[in-house]
């Protein structure tokens, strides 16, 4: 089942909450955070995230809520592809709450916060010396700006196209770096570049 933008919040509010006082916040204050008023509109919500398998909930109970299904598992929506190698047209992607994607990643390797976490697969070899290969998939934190060094998913304005590799912001240009010794780095302009995303995990694809 595809999440609504509100359903998407109310979930990722709700797995926020637990987190920071391991017990499930109130109708009221879930209405408060995404600005619904009505109680009635917020338990509209709230069933159609149980019916989905995200929750479980206690009637009669003020905080009866429980995260269930993919969310509880430390699972995060798997939102298309990306390019390791020469960079391709148009990021392969759908929004959150668009996916039916999802793929389980262990607790630990993820942040407390998971709302700006999603997952892309890798197509290419330019980072196999970072150890991402081909059908590996990359755990990505949306981010706008990154420090030297760091892998991420860059947009070349120009180009229209995406690209996996390490950013370096020197000399008054941008070099996007492989891990592959056999291709070139790729120069473009700081304004010509825009950040998508930073890795912070890999999952490693165990097909031949």
């Amino acid at each position: 089942m595809a999440l609504s933008e509100r359903q998407r919040k109310i979930l990722a509010y709700i797995e926020r909450y637990v987190d920071e006082h391991s017990y499930p916040p109130t109708i009221r204050e879930i209405g408060n955070e995404v600005g619904i008023t009505s109680t009635s509109v917020v338990n509209y919500h709230l069933n159609k995230l149980t019916d989905a398998g995200f929750l479980e909930r206690e009637d009669r109970v003020s905080r009866g809520l429980k995260l269930s299904g993919p969310i509880a598992r430390g699972t995060i929506p798997l939102m298309g592809t990306i390019q390791a190698g020469e960079p391709i047209p148009v990021m392969e992607s759908r929004t959150a709450a668009e996916t039916e994607d999802w793929v389980d990643v262990a607790r630990d390797l993820l942040p407390s916060r998971t709302d700006h976490i999603y997952a892309l697969r890798v197509k290419g070899q330019s980072m196999i010396d970072a150890l991402i290969n081909d059908g590996d998939i990359v755990v990505m934190e949306a981010a706008s700006t990154a420090e030297n060094g760091e892998m991420v998913a860059a947009w070349i304005k120009d180009r229209e196209e995406t690209t996996l590799k390490r950013f370096y912001h020197e000399h008054g240009q941008v070099r996007l770096q492989p891990a592959n010794p056999t291709m070139d780095p790729i120069y473009v302009s700081p304004d010509n570049v825009e950040i998508q995303g930073k890795v912070v995990a890999v999952i490693r694809s165990l097909a031949a």
